[in-house]
């Protein structure tokens, strides 16, 4: 799973917090195995929207589970409440969005991986991945939403039945 870019190839911060896990300690009342998983403020540069966008986490409470499988794939199941705030680094306008998901990524033994998320998700693409697909490079989506990624990251299919919510570029570049 490290060879996976945690932005641009698995496009979610679902993933992102997946790829991210580290050895931290159950919580109670999440059952064993479930971690919190670790999530630091980190910065889209300007290729995203045109301007850079800051994204803190005001809400999180969001868990991990990693099963391993006796083929040598393994599925990262996430779930719980997390909250993105979105703040265009040039107006300091923000937005804040639910992204609690859940999510499952499951990664086979080569390094590919499939997602599946469900719920309000963000998605984050490269601006080239975004034109292939038809979707904005930074956007909140509900609904079911599949990606297939190869082990060098890059994104081979993706599948959305459900609504894009917020373009998150063209909500931080309205007018306030």
């Amino acid at each position: 799973m490290k060879r996976l870019p945690a932005l641009t190839a698995l496009g979610t911060i679902l993933a992102l917090c997946a790829v991210a896990l580290t050895a931290s300690p159950a919580f109670a009342g999440r059952g064993p195995k479930w971690h919190l998983v670790p999530v630091r403020p980190f910065t889209f540069d300007a290729r995203y929207c045109g301007f850079g966008v800051g994204v803190t986490f005001p809400v999180h409470h969001e868990y991990t589970k990693i099963l391993k499988a006796a083929d040598g794939s393994m599925t990262t199941l996430t779930t719980g409440a997390l909250t993105a705030t979105f703040t265009n680094r040039r107006t300091g306008k923000a937005i804040t969005e639910n992204l609690s998901g859940p999510g499952k990524v499951t990664t086979a033994p080569d390094g590919s991986a499939a997602i599946t998320e469900k719920g309000h998700n963000g998605l984050f693409f490269l601006p080239a991945d975004a034109r292939r697909f038809g979707l904005p490079t930074l956007t909140v989506t509900t609904g079911p939403v599949t990606e297939s990624v190869t082990p060098d990251g890059a994104i081979t299919a993706l599948s959305r039945h459900g609504h894009i919510l917020v373009n998150i570029c063209t909500a931080l570049n309205q007018a306030t």
